[in-house]
């Protein structure tokens, strides 16, 4: 019920931003134009029995009904249907705008129009040319709708592209294309009414359908040419404090924070307590499942748990451009190179927070940076990532000889811990193993609480944005604000804003970051040179190929700003802080 309700503000709240101009002529006029019957006369106003015709009282639900249909369908299963299918992610988008083209000519020439419902032929006349058609619109403008970024929606996108479906996201996304549809509707009512109640427009059916047709192919060939997000960004964004309060709410993070699906292999997981100083009994580890491919074993074998019975197993889940895993991944290195002959099996689970670390190229190259020659399972669609319910980059899992997951330790730090618990569990499966000395490396967790967080560019995971600008996809030009709060960054130039990271759309273009941090480090891809001035001194940095973190300030703790002028062709994806 609360993600119900979540869901649905956060979709009223996009039904009523300026994201829905671009369709609203669209949703009013089909709304309301019926479409043309074969033995009409010759204005199109009256049958052939002369009775003047209106709008089907049914068609502005079923043009919103189709909209909501296809939103649904697409932001659910798009990325994972096109994935599989190794389609272009934009070919949803161009079927669409097709479609609206076809619809559009139809309602200009109705022996086109006629001529799309041949296939139809086959189902009650009344029905295919009185209702199908507005859900056929709708279900178009569906496949283009592109409504303004919020926490929900980014919810919902990440778990459909990571494959993280259950029922929590699409009550989520169902609830959300309620609240969306809501508005829409009212456009569509009004739309239906004129034609109903003014008896100029009844007399005038041919030019009302022709607007509409019109108004159809602007929308199509407009979208061709991005022209809807130019509009957008000429209209403030008066529903960006309603957003960012709906961001802030610690109750909507929390039910947003979905993790994965409670089952009977997983639910005990819940007995342990993060980071706990003894061992614990969290019942059988749930299996490794869903994997695209092993490296660093024979052949690339897969990995099965039920065959490491007898050994201690940690599993450790990591993404390679995360900081806060590079910084864990030495303490994991030592342990496997300090206890492997002596019977610990670590395995790490790459579970990836951006598209670009799901190529094993990727993860291999940085595998091999950090020294890793313990088998890794590439979890691309989080499989097992879900199946242990998992939430954090990086997450140790501690398992006994007996399949048993004996400590879960989230996030960065308590490494001491999680070795100390490694020895025992050793000892207990092999009494009279002989164990090395403790790895000692030294522990480089950040501890102060006022550090940045982690900051990402993408407008999908986008929280701590400081420009006046609405921050959405497409091609938009920023201007510094006089004033940036803390932890925060901002924009200047011409950018093109995509799911997961920024590129300068033309010519050069600037990112003002005000940061509290010792650390700070920027994940960019590309090829091209950047100037990076930290605190008033500026250096060149050189990027070359696929996305990898590069370093700005390396000192002691301190606040200050960051700007970072990028070149086009240099891909950013987020600030990084230790």
């Amino acid at each position: 019920m609360s993600l119900a309700i979540i869901g649905f503000l956060g979709g009223l709240i996009t039904g009523i931003s300026p994201c829905i101009l671009p369709v609203l002529p669209v949703i009013f006029l089909t709304g309301g134009a019926p479409p043309d019957r074969q033995g009409s006369g010759s204005s199109g106003t009256a049958s052939a029995g002369g009775e003047v015709r209106t709008a089907s009282r049914w068609r502005p639900y079923l043009v919103v009904l189709g909209l909501m249909t296809s939103f649904t369908l697409v932001t659910l299963l798009g990325s994972l249907i096109l994935g599989a299918l190794g389609l272009p992610q934009s070919i949803i988008r161009w079927v669409g705008i097709a479609l609206l083209g076809f619809i559009g000519i139809g309602l200009l020439i109705p022996a086109f129009e006629r001529l799309l419902e041949k296939p139809f032929t086959w189902l009650p006349r009344r029905d295919v040319s009185n209702r199908r058609n507005g859900f056929a619109v709708g279900l178009a403008l569906g496949t283009v709708f592109v409504p303004c970024a919020g926490p929900v929606l980014a919810a919902i996108i990440v778990a459909g592209s990571t494959g993280q479906i259950g029922p929590e996201i699409v009550i989520l996304t169902v609830s959300f294309a309620i609240g969306v549809s809501l508005p829409l509707l009212a456009f569509a009512l009004a739309g239906r009414n004129v034609i109903d109640r003014i008896r100029g427009f009844r007399k005038r059916e041919r030019a009302f359908r022709i607007t509409a047709g019109v108004a159809m192919l602007a929308l199509a060939v407009g979208l061709v040419f991005d022209v809807p997000a130019a509009l957008q960004r000429l209209v403030p964004d008066y529903t960006a404090p309603l957003q960012r309060q709906l961001a802030e709410d610690e109750g909507v993070r929390e039910a947003l924070d979905l993790g994965g699906i409670v089952t009977d292999e997983n639910r005990e997981l819940s007995n342990c307590t993060n980071g706990a100083p003894e061992l614990e009994s969290c019942g059988t580890a749930p299996s490794i499942r869903g994997i695209d491919e092993w490296m660093n074993t024979a052949g690339g074998a897969a990995v099965d748990l039920e065959d490491l019975r007898g050994q201690v197993v940690l599993i450790d889940f990591w993404a390679y451009s995360c900081i806060n895993c590079q910084r864990s991944i030495p303490h994991v290195v030592a342990w496997d190179e300090a206890y492997r002959d002596a019977g610990l099996q670590v395995i790490g689970v790459h579970s990836p927070e951006y598209a670009f670390e799901k190529d094993p190229r990727n993860v291999r190259s940085g595998a091999e940076s950090f020294g890793i020659t313990y088998p890794i399972a590439l979890d691309n669609s989080l499989s097992t990532w879900t199946n242990y319910r998992n939430r954090y980059w990086p997450a140790h899992y501690l398992i006994d000889a007996e399949g048993t997951v004996r400590h879960i330790a989230f996030g960065e730090g308590n490494y001491a811990a999680t070795e100390k618990l490694i020895r025992e569990l050793l000892v207990d499966a092999d009494p009279g193993v002989d164990l090395p000395g403790a790895t000692g490396v030294q522990d480089a967790t950040p501890t102060d609480r006022d550090r940045t967080p982690e900051t990402f560019l993408g407008w999908t995971k986008i929280v701590n944005y400081a420009g006046a600008e609405p921050y959405r996809a497409g091609d938009q030009r920023f201007t510094l604000p006089e004033q940036q709060p803390r932890n925060s960054f901002a924009l200047d130039g011409n950018w093109t804003i995509a799911t997961q990271y920024v590129t300068p759309d033309g010519s050069p273009a600037r990112i003002r970051l005000a940061y509290s941090a010792s650390e700070v480090r920027i994940v960019l891809a590309g090829e091209g040179t950047i100037t990076a001035t930290v605190d008033g001194e500026s250096q060149s940095i050189v990027v070359a190929g696929t996305p990898r973190s590069y370093e700005l300030r390396n000192a002691d703790r301190g606040t200050g700003t960051i700007e970072v002028e990028l070149p086009p062709g240099v891909e950013a994806y987020s600030f990084t802080f230790g």
